[in-house]
């Protein structure tokens, strides 16, 4: 039996997130799916390095599995990508050892977050970018992220419908790119809670419409209170761009 790790690519539009669920079409019930019509019908659990929500898109999602086939290590992408969808794609392939695991194992996630700021709507971005139609200071956006970087208890970020205890995440990095009409979010961390990149993101563009005062993030961090950060923004803005290790 031999380990590996790959990692996987996936537009996640017509997906009802990466987690296996009764009834929905899902990315890993896709790849599990191919794995088992390469393993002859036997059922072959995928883990990857965490959940995606529906609508969320992945450029580097790792996954692990483990399996007998005597199939070269070059050929296992091909193998995959034959049998998988068009919207998701085995990127790179590699042995692992027996202990890896691709949830545990990760040091730390980059997310990356798509804003189009247009007041016309781009029918071929809406499912990848948030379209934002309102004007932005982004000195203010940038005045407020220092607020957010290091060790703090996130509460405040993540939603309430989570079941973890400890919201303690540590902020490494946080960009503010732009790029022609789009206005790119970089956020590297140790771990991220359920809709916390999405709720940065809406509370930072708070401070660039003048909603949210760059210098009440502390205040809002210490309240630990979801109620007083900014909206959830969308779901189709969302990349998981790297998992590290």
């Amino acid at each position: 039996m031999q380990r590996y790790k790959c990692i996987i690519s996936y537009d996640g539009t017509q997906f009802a997130g990466y987690q296996v669920q009764p009834n929905k079409r899902t990315v890993q019930g896709e790849i599990e799916k191919a794995l088992r019509k390469l393993h002859k019908d036997m059922d072959i659990k995928v883990s990857a390095s965490g959940r995606t929500d529906a609508g969320v898109h992945a450029r580097g999602q790792v996954i692990h599995f483990d399996s007998s086939l005597k199939i070269p290590l070059a050929k296992w992408e091909i193998a995959l990508n034959t049998l998988l969808p068009d919207d998701v794609s085995v990127i790179r392939t590699e042995m692992a050892p027996d202990n890896f695991h691709a949830r545990f194992d990760a040091k730390g996630k980059e997310y990356r977050y798509f804003v189009h700021l247009s007041r016309q709507r781009d029918p071929f971005k809406r499912n990848y970018a948030y379209q934002y139609p309102y004007s932005l200071d982004i000195k203010n956006i940038n005045e407020a992220v220092p607020f957010l970087l290091g060790e703090h208890d996130f509460t405040s970020f993540c939603s309430a419908k989570t079941d973890v205890v400890d919201k303690v995440r540590e902020i490494r990095q946080i960009e503010v790119l732009e790029e022609g009409d789009m206005l790119i979010f970089r956020f590297i961390g140790n771990g991220f809670l359920y809709n916390m990149v999405r709720i940065l993101v809406g509370t930072l563009l708070g401070t660039g419409a003048g909603d949210i005062s760059p210098g009440s993030i502390p205040d809002i961090l210490e309240k630990k209170d979801r109620a007083y950060a900014g909206k959830t923004a969308p779901a189709q803005g969302l990349y998981l761009w790297e998992v590290h290790y």
